[in-house]
């Protein structure tokens, strides 16, 4: 490593512990803790300090590490072996516990993919696509139409969408990180706008002091959910007029002139993978993923109690991913094996060779997110929500029309820091509905500001487990998938808080979405001028 990036890596370390000794004394309530730290600025430090780390060194794993690892000493105030107590059991041992489903939700799709790339159905989607889908701007609409089509779950959204979409979007030569940033962007932005979801489940379970029953919040919030809108205008622009800007132009422009799909990073070896069946046929593709697709909705009704007499909205909201998910997936794995072994295009010996290459295939993502999940953690413990909290309070006075905007950007850098999405509105959305007066249409742009920025602070962190997810459904290195997807997101993010911005004085869906979509395509061609103006100068 460069002398210079060692000097800058110290030298913010040690601002952010002359920052974290500066906050003890700036707390937002009083609240009784055992760490001095709680409450105050102090408990954005840890997650900051390793996104920060991870854009400087391009290496995740380690800085994740040094997060968790602040986190507990300010956990611990500083005491060495109450730190390392918090980091073992209240970090990295509660992540893993806490998200165990995923992980073997994780397993098995990789375990799926082995086992559909070893009967040959990838081949046979990848040679159908080359004859039906024949453009770059084809692939990339194919892979948005299929992510908005999956918007059950966002995990389930970035893992399907990635191993079935790939074999297309490779074919075309569409860089992984631009695959990733299509994956990411209709996976937490349409299960937000989709009543029949996971996460309008969970938005359900905070309406209480709205005036609105939780599914009707979540439908009345909709159409002035900004970012998640305007992000899916976003997507079909940039493949419509074929252009993009930042990083990501550099990784698509190798991709098309070189066929280089990774640019940089990691990369994944697919010279090693035994020869696919060429018996293999389009339908040993789509089966399983049919079949996935049924188990795991099947699967969160019947963790929601929907088999035991509640009804199908009850279920959904008392449902939990991290079961419902990989027990659907266990149901789609064995049909799946006894499916390919009947069609006698694989043996039993070469199925359960491609449990583990499974495993192998998804072990980045595992440790990734059981790092981001215990940095999770450490914010909790050091009352992040309380210290957002009582700065959403102070705000409220004075600033009623301004608020959802202010709403809008707290969300994003609470989600940013945090990598929680239902976090952020868990944490919000109660302050929010004291805020506003109950029934009112303003309170209902103020929620949809809370909900927007949850879903962008998520959509652009590092640590946050859907764009993890994201990363690994489509094989791209994270931190290339994090750095090329932060422009895109960031404009988005910049003309959502336009929007906010007049919604506090406008209050009106029907003129604002459209002001959102013609504003959103006038900065695209806007950039794409400037860029094109640079690029010839």
């Amino acid at each position: 490593m460069k002398k210079k990036t060692i000097g800058n890596i110290i030298a913010f370390v040690v601002a952010a512990i002359v920052v974290a000794v500066c906050s003890v004394f700036i707390k937002t309530a009083d609240v009784e803790a055992t760490s001095m730290y709680y409450s105050t600025f102090v408990a954005l430090l840890p997650p900051l300090v390793a996104i920060a780390l991870a854009l400087i060194t391009k290496e995740v794993y380690s800085s994740l590490f040094i997060g968790i690892l602040l986190g507990g000493l300010f956990v611990a105030n500083w005491n060495p072996v109450g730190a390392l107590d918090a980091l073992l059991n209240d970090g990295i041992i509660a992540a893993i516990s806490g998200t165990a489903g995923i992980f073997m939700f994780l397993v098995i799709l990789g375990a799926m993919v082995a086992l559909v790339n070893k009967a040959g159905g990838s081949a046979a989607f990848g040679r159908w696509a080359e004859t039906h889908i024949k453009s770059r701007v084809g692939a990339m609409i194919a892979t948005f139409v299929l992510g908005v089509l999956i918007f059950i779950d966002d995990y389930f959204n970035c893992l399907t969408v990635g191993s079935v979409m790939r074999p297309v979007t490779d074919s075309h030569k569409i860089s992984r990180a631009k695959l990733s940033y299509i994956i990411d962007a209709t996976a937490a932005p349409i299960c937000m706008i989709a009543p029949i979801s996971s996460w309008a489940a969970a938005v359900s379970q905070f309406a209480e002091g709205t005036g609105y029953s939780g599914i009707e919040l979540f439908v009345r919030a909709i159409p002035y959910n900004f970012y998640s809108l305007l992000t899916l205008v976003f997507v079909v622009a940039l493949a419509v007029m074929k252009f993009d800007f930042g990083s990501m132009k550099k990784h698509e422009l190798n991709a098309i002139n070189n066929g280089d799909l990774y640019t940089c990073g990691d990369r994944v070896d697919e010279t090693n993978d035994a020869e696919p069946n060429p018996k293999g046929k389009v339908m040993d593709l789509i089966l399983p993923v049919v079949v996935l697709v049924i188990a795991s909705i099947i699967g969160l009704l019947y963790v929601g109690g929907f088999f035991s007499g509640a009804d199908f909205i009850t279920a959904f909201g008392d449902t939990d991913a991290t079961v419902g998910l990989p027990w659907g997936a266990l149901i789609a794995l064995v049909i799946t094996i006894i499916y390919l072994m009947a069609r006698k295009i694989i043996t039993f010996k070469e199925a359960m060779d491609c449990i583990p290459k499974g495993f192998i295939s998804m072990v980045p993502a595992i440790l990734i997110l059981t790092f981001a999940t215990s940095l999770k953690n450490m914010t909790g413990l050091l009352g992040a929500d309380v210290f957002v909290g009582g700065l959403m309070d102070s705000a409220a006075a004075g600033l009623a029309n301004f608020l959802p905007a202010i709403i809008f950007i707290v969300a994003c850098v609470l989600a940013f820091s945090t990598g929680t999405s239902w976090g952020t509105f868990g944490i919000l959305i109660p302050i929010v509905a004291a805020i506003f007066p109950a029934d009112s249409e303003l309170m209902i742009i103020g929620m949809s500001a809370c909900l927007a920025g949850a879903v962008c602070g998520d959509h652009c962190s590092p640590i946050s487990d859907t764009t993890i997810m994201s990363s690994a459904g489509a094989q791209c290195n994270h931190l290339n998938h994090v750095s090329t997807q932060l422009p895109y997101a960031i404009t988005v993010a910049a003309i959502s808080f336009v929007m906010y911005l007049l919604a506090a004085f406008i209050q009106s869906a029907y003129i604002l979405l459209p002001i959102g979509i013609v504003l959103t395509i006038a900065v695209l061609f806007a950039i794409k001028a400037i860029t094109k103006d640079k690029a010839q100068a």
